[in-house]
């Protein structure tokens, strides 16, 4: 039996909450800890179900974990073997694709089964592979498994990405790391967790510029150090704060947050009327009077990001007027809006990649299904906007990508219980 989330709504929320660190970098910082065989320290771990899961990969394969505090790991990485992988802990979270960079740097041969994740659409590594073959990596795909032969030495190459893939630019700035001279990345991807990555690669001793930009040069060294990082504070979770006291009619203060890394999401739904002051690592939401409907599209940071998407929709279904979304993305990015119409929003799906949103429509409680992590934490926030109780099922979903979010929500006064 998985667990269910039992939400009251029509209750306003208030009061303060503190950030978790981002998974995203979490997932991208522990892989590149393996590129050193010496020790490294990892601070600000969110404890979440895709970042534990980890960790028990590393410990699978012969890291060495020791945890420093609730938050806080040490790791070992001297004595790890690509041979020991789990399958069925590596097929259930796309972050353990970024093992692929940091083993191809340390090994020569290995295998990974298919990474698994969200179920949002087709996520092929195919950006991966194309990258990959420019350092003169073999790979083919036989019985479920990628097989993986890298050259004896390893030189650094320009790499032009075919999109901008986040996983993809890490696997190919953790692999850059150890190969041989300069390593240029072009059409690279410059979200937070690939400037986290940056910033911890730095610290190994490597010489890293345009992290965070979509040029990215890396000098390679053929040994690096261990180092000492804390993991930045999730955007994620901070922009689905905000729009749950919005939604609510709620009022509180959003702490350990850092308001750069959001924005262009801030600046829309300011456009769509929520009422907030954003200060220097804290963000102070105040009762929003009316919402108005929007156009949002969906661009590759630092544009509005699809990770936001199903939360700011609900938003929209309490904005007076026509709302439209274009997520070009993912072809599943809209499961979720079947499970909103159940709750009594007008939303009509044109094509897998644009829906139009009616409002204002008032949701009722109904029962419904957490498809992926963030449609997940969109329909909590709709269960707490709705008249009567919602059933969320599925809810190892939300588990997966936020910190006991239930819990932070109760102490905000919300009426969820965990069954």
């Amino acid at each position: 039996m998985t667990d269910k989330f039992l939400i009251k709504g029509g209750k306003p929320l208030k009061g303060e909450v503190e950030i978790s660190g981002y998974k995203n970098s979490a997932g991208a910082v522990l892989a590149a800890s393996l590129l050193s065989e010496k020790t490294s320290i990892i601070g600000n771990l969110p404890i979440c179900l895709d970042v534990l899961n980890m960790i028990e990969i590393l410990k699978e394969i012969g890291v060495g974990i020791k945890w420093l505090g609730p938050k806080k790991i040490k790791i070992n990485p001297a004595n790890l073997d690509p041979r020991k992988i789990p399958v069925n802990l590596f097929e259930k979270m796309r972050v353990s694709v970024l093992l692929v960079g940091p083993l191809l740097a340390r090994f020569r041969k290995f295998k990974i089964p298919h990474p698994g994740g969200d179920k949002i659409g087709l996520r092929p590594i195919s950006a991966h592979l194309e990258a990959l073959k420019s350092f003169g990596i073999k790979t083919k795909e036989k019985n479920g498994f990628y097989f993986f032969e890298a050259p004896q030495k390893k030189q650094g190459k320009r790499i032009v990405l075919k999109e901008f893939s986040v996983t993809a630019t890490e696997n190919i700035m953790m692999l850059a790391a150890k190969s041989k001279g300069k390593t240029k990345i072009e059409i690279a991807a410059c979200e937070p967790q690939i400037q986290d990555l940056g910033r911890f690669l730095e610290k190994m001793g490597l010489n890293i510029k345009g992290a965070g930009t979509h040029t990215i040069e890396i000098v390679g060294k053929n040994k690096l150090q261990g180092a000492e990082f804390s993991i930045s504070p999730d955007p994620t979770e901070a922009g689905t704060f905000l729009l749950a006291f919005a939604l609510t009619g709620g009022e509180g203060k959003i702490k350990k947050v850092n308001p750069e890394h959001l924005s262009f999401f801030l600046e829309k739904v300011k456009e769509i009327g929520v009422n907030f002051e954003v200060k220097k690592n804290e963000i102070l939401v105040k009762k929003s009077k009316r919402l108005l409907p929007a156009k949002l599209q969906i661009l590759p940071y630092p544009g509005f990001p699809t990770d936001l998407q199903p939360q700011t929709s609900v938003l929209l279904t309490q904005a007076k007027g026509k709302s439209l979304i274009h997520d070009p993305l993912y072809e599943g990015r809209f499961n979720h809006l079947n499970e909103l119409r159940k709750m009594g929003a007008d939303i009509e799906i044109t094509d897998p990649h644009r829906a139009l949103i009616f409002g204002k429509t008032k949701l009722t409680g109904n029962k419904i299904n957490a498809p992926d992590i963030r449609a997940g934490a969109a329909l909590i926030l709709a269960g707490l906007t709705a008249k009567g109780t919602s059933q969320i099922e599925n809810v190892y979903q939300i588990d997966r990508g936020y910190e006991k979010f239930d819990e932070k929500l109760r102490k905000l006064g919300a009426r969820i219980k965990r069954i």
